[in-house]
């Protein structure tokens, strides 16, 4: 059975081709990054606009790699939500109409449930279950994942996100958009123990978090600075290591209130390096292991929407002629998979 995967959350139109049996057939991915780098931003209009272009030629491309047509597609499955609402409707409507002008049943995907299984398309996938570490521009939050779709959040974010907090210093720091791998990269050249900056919210009980404080406090150092080069990726040290060091924290939390000791991180800053290194390391102390997607799927990509999609067309869990696209969708309100493998 092969299910056909389209994501059009944000800023990248993603297609892909999945196999039950086969794996990953083909993936196509466009970034909008040139697009938006004027603005310093995600513009959702253009965003929106750009999908409308792109999408239909990257399934005919998907399709061409994969050296399939559409009658060897047996469901189409598309990001609902969340995300941009705009985005969402092209996504969904193509992938709907799709699935009705071929005959196979349409499937919508909760695109953090996408995030969360794409360390499945690995060839050492984790075994359920695990503590999740989800770490996006629009998400941070730790869940328990006992099996698909049997999700419990154990904290969150509760004002930015840790890509936002990224990318909201980055700028601050004058580096282009996205800024998020670029303070990442600047940071390499840093001087540990030059700055140090608080760990937010790991004084107190609990699995929430908050960045907004600590990109303040980034803030307020650059203005106090002279801001060499060097002092510049001294900064950027301390901010990804203080990031790095509160998400391990609560992740550490979270194994111990929960007995378990697998960790999954997926979602956009999953690729970035330190953090990678800090939950190893907490990983190996605590006899457990870490998994995580291979670097292009760390990013919003179809691959992730297939490997879901096909989970949840073998739970039958498929729409009628309707559309959905919910920019707003709690992950712990999905259904968990009865009849998947």
């Amino acid at each position: 059975m092969r299910i056909l995967g389209i994501e059009t959350s944000c800023d990248e139109t993603g297609v892909a081709i999945y196999d039950d049996e086969q794996g990953l057939l083909s993936h196509q991915l466009y970034s909008q990054v040139k697009l938006h780098a004027d603005y310093g931003g995600v513009v959702p209009e253009l965003a929106s606009r750009d999908h409308v272009k792109k999408t239909v030629p990257l399934i005919k491309q998907a399709l061409a790699e994969a050296s399939l047509t559409a009658a060897d597609i047996d469901g189409v499955a598309y990001t609902a939500g969340p995300g941009l609402v705009g985005a969402l409707l092209v996504g969904s409507t193509i992938g709907r109409s799709l699935a009705y002008a071929w005959g196979v049943p349409a499937v919508p995907v909760h695109h953090m449930e996408g995030h969360l299984l794409a360390p499945m398309l690995e060839d050492c996938p984790p075994e359920f279950p695990f503590i999740a570490m989800l770490v996006s521009g629009g998400h941070t939050m730790i869940v328990e994942v006992r099996a698909i779709g049997e999700y419990i959040i154990l904290g969150e974010s509760i004002d930015d996100a840790a890509g936002e907090a990224f990318d909201k210093t980055a700028k601050l720091m004058g580096l282009d958009y996205p800024g998020g791998p670029l303070l990442a990269k600047l940071a390499e050249n840093g001087t540990p123990g030059r700055f140090k900056f608080p760990r937010p919210m790991t004084d107190r009980p609990g699995l929430d978090m908050s960045f907004s404080g600590l990109k303040t406090f980034t803030a307020n150092t650059i203005a106090a600075q002279d801001n060499d080069e060097q002092t510049r990726a001294d900064i950027a040290y301390a901010f990804q290591e203080a990031v790095c060091d509160t998400l391990a924290i609560k992740c550490k939390r979270a194994l111990l209130q929960t007995g378990l000791k697998r960790i999954v991180i997926a979602g956009g800053v999953s690729a970035n390096k330190s953090l990678r290194q800090s939950l190893e390391a907490l990983a190996t102390k605590i006899g457990g292991s870490v998994h995580y997607p291979r670097t292009e799927f760390c990013t919003d990509n179809g691959a992730m929407i297939a490997y879901a999609g096909m989970q949840r067309l073998k739970n039958n869990d498929v729409t009628d002629l309707s559309i959905e696209a919910r920019p707003r969708w709690p992950i712990d309100e999905l259904s968990p998979i009865t009849s998947a493998e």
